[in-house]
């Protein structure tokens, strides 16, 4: 496995205890499990179902955005459902055309929804049920045309009964229904020339799948302290950032943290790939943290009370400081921090834009501190507002 690919599980571990894996994968049904905190909104659980019904391997899926299933039939106008339902963090069942590793296309029924962390609130998971849309095959006898029961177990799971309406919506009167059997081998996925609906069978299995897979997580959080549950609990000040703002910042690659300036202490709400690898800190590790944990035995308390006063005042500010990795081992931090306002033109955040100071004329990191710090400033103002016009609209 690819080292990156091992970092994204790591993520999936850190909060669920051993075994959970293998408790999932005890569940018959096709689903994934994607985390939006980190860059690109990665895959980081696939059931074993759910390879098998692809054709992927587990190596071709982890690290990989859902999109890779989808291909030149695809609806656009369902793909930004899905999207605005990962914004808004709500869920959502929807009928769609995906694409198997082969290129076949397949009709299936998607349900997902949020997994939220009972501590703040957070998103921190999602979870996508699929399961195949599939129907008996249409056939014309002597008598008319005739059509069996739909078999909804793909994965084993063996339940049968009611009749599934047709992409083509023909129309069958209960005498022509009842004509004629066909054998269990006539099972067919519908045909993709045209939208297709799933029975209210195969949406039951979605959401049973759904309750099931949601009530392992909260079992294997508990075993860690790490609780997560299917619905959000609310928190004071800015709460959960919301999985649309995570993923926004995910795109930016610099060394940054979010700060919520409505918290008493002003604690970490957001913390980049960046500023973890630079510090050696796992994620959950600084998250809550004030950013006062980097300080060491040697770190100039005067510029602590500089950065101090200049937020309290809401100004930004550029300070040269030592601070401390998770070895220990020290680094002269070439820090930025700016306030962040929202659409309402509150300042809701601080950011702090860390740079090695080693790395100040090197000709390898790009551009010029000054010019590196100013555009994460940007981009996370961006990204703020946005995310706050949403919610105000919303």
């Amino acid at each position: 496995m690819e080292p990156q690919l091992g970092l994204i599980e790591h993520s999936f571990d850190l909060r669920y205890s051993d075994w959970v894996r293998e408790a999932l994968n005890e569940l018959p049904d096709c689903f994934t499990i994607t985390d939006p905190c980190i860059c690109g909104h990665p895959i980081v659980f696939a059931s074993n179902g759910f390879l098998k019904m692809v054709g992927y391997s587990k190596d071709e899926v982890i690290g990989k955005n859902g999109r890779i299933f989808q291909g030149p039939d695809t609806d656009r106008r369902s793909v930004m459902e899905i999207r605005e339902a990962i914004r808004e963090e709500k869920a959502i069942q929807i009928s769609i055309l995906n694409y198997r590793k082969d290129g076949t296309p397949f009709w299936m029924l998607f349900q997902m929804c949020p997994v939220f962390s009972k501590e703040d609130g957070r998103v921190i998971n999602f979870v996508g049920v699929q399961v195949p849309i599939l129907r008996k095959q249409m056939r014309t006898s002597g008598v008319g045309i005739v059509r069996n029961e739909m078999n909804l177990s793909e994965n084993g799971a063996g339940n049968r009964g009611g009749f599934f309406r047709c992409c083509r919506r023909e129309v069958y009167s209960n005498s022509v229904l009842e004509l004629g059997c066909l054998s269990s081998d006539d099972d067919r996925e519908v045909e993709i020339n045209e939208p297709c609906e799933a029975s209210e069978i195969e949406k039951t299995k979605a959401s049973a799948a759904i309750g099931n897979i949601l009530s392992v997580l909260t079992h294997y959080s508990e075993l860690t302290g790490r609780l997560v549950c299917g619905k959000r609990c609310y928190v004071t000040g800015n709460g959960q950032l919301g999985s649309s703002l995570n993923i926004s910042l995910g795109r930016i690659k610099q060394s940054f943290v979010l700060t919520d300036a409505f918290l008493p202490d002003m604690p970490i709400v957001y913390a980049s790939e960046a500023f973890l690898k630079l510090t050696g800190y796992e994620r959950h590790e600084v998250l809550g943290q004030n950013c006062r944990f980097l300080s060491g035995t040697d770190t100039d308390t005067k510029t602590q009370f500089q950065i101090k006063e200049y937020v309290r005042t809401q100004q930004a500010c550029t300070v040269r400081i030592l601070n401390y990795r998770k070895d220990g081992t020290s680094f002269w931090n070439f820090l930025h921090i700016s306030p962040v306002r929202n659409a309402s033109g509150k300042v809701a955040f601080f950011v702090g834009i860390q740079i090695e100071d080693n790395c100040k004329n090197d000709e390898t990191c790009g551009l010029r501190p000054e010019m590196r710090q100013q555009s994460v400033v940007g981009a996370v103002k961006v990204a703020v507002r946005g995310f706050s016009m949403g919610q105000t609209s919303s």
